[in-house]
């Protein structure tokens, strides 16, 4: 299917990323694999794909449709109709010029029969999460899911809600590829040639981002879990300051490298961001083998 410019329609590729999770699936038996994606994926006819293909990986959506139910009665307001299921906390990373908070939301559950076509349903779980009592001045968290999983406790209803979480950092991860490494702005002359240019470049994207989450979730880890000794000490070098004595904490190199890449280091600032990470890391790994250079030039 088509769309007016040419290409296939965005509805199209949602089925095809579903598709391709599937395929691996066959070849990862022992693994199980879990197909999110956000709203603009909230469509009967991905389910049902899902099913024609026997449900080999799991899906989890964001819904954004408000259905209407074969009793009559709408999606979500039939979910949240009984007593809450319980609540979770969770910490709501930094985003889009907003701090980091605390997130308090009430659960609810419910396996309903969405209708598809005249006499056909899809079975899914519904889970709908509210946020209580937001700050002043925020947005409430409010978060409406399907998934083909059958979810019942609090647990397997708050391990869904953390699947869903984690499409952040996988949204920060292409954010990377496709801004730091500009995998799309490669010219390479073969398929098998961009495969693995592709391969190395999630390598980059991947330490990147784990350079930021654990450095904010983590920060006093010893710096040699990430970095090499020439890459920290460059880091100091270049900040024109003395390499110290002791091993540093994560925290106390990154934000070395942020600020090569443009990060002020302010109180207010909070943390560093994954664009000063990779800028600053350029510099870093530049001056770290000139270290190494210098060292082979001089063994002495």
């Amino acid at each position: 299917m088509l769309s007016e410019c040419g290409g296939p329609e965005e509805s199209t590729r949602w089925i095809e990323g579903y598709e391709r999770v599937a395929e691996l699936a066959t070849e990862l038996p022992e693994t199980r694999l879990v197909y999110v994606a956000d709203r603009e994926s909230d469509m009967i006819e991905l389910m049902d794909r899902a099913r024609e293909l026997g449900q080999p990986a799991d899906w989890l959506l964001r819904a954004q449709h408000d259905r209407a139910l074969p009793d009559g009665q709408k999606l979500w307001p039939t979910v949240t109709s009984g007593e809450a299921l319980g609540e979770i906390t969770f910490t709501l990373p930094a985003r889009h010029g907003q701090k980091s908070r605390v997130v308090r939301q009430q659960l609810w559950v419910r396996v309903v029969d969405l209708p598809h076509g005249k006499k056909q349903t899809i079975r899914a779980t519904c889970v709908v999460a509210k946020e209580i009592n937001p700050p002043t001045g925020s947005r409430p968290v409010e978060w409406r899911l399907l998934t083909n999983r059958t979810a019942e406790t609090l647990e397997e209803v708050a391990e869904l809600i953390d699947w869903y979480r984690a499409r952040w950092e996988i949204e920060i991860l292409f954010h990377i590829l496709k801004n730091a490494c500009r995998i799309e702005a490669l010219q390479l002359g073969t398929i098998e040639g961009l495969q693995r240019a592709i391969a190395l470049y999630l390598m980059v994207s991947w330490r990147i981002a784990v350079l930021m989450r654990f450095g904010r979730t983590c920060p006093e880890l010893p710096a040699d879990l990430f970095f090499h000794e020439d890459e920290w000490r460059a880091a100091y070098l270049l900040n024109k300051k003395k390499p110290p004595a002791d091993l540093p904490t994560l925290n106390q190199v990154l934000r070395l490298v942020a600020m090569l890449g443009g990060f002020l280091a302010r109180k207010g600032d909070g943390e560093p961001g994954v664009k000063t990470i990779w800028i600053g890391l350029q510099r870093v790994m530049d001056c770290a083998i000139g270290l190494q250079f210098m060292r082979q030039a001089d063994p002495g």
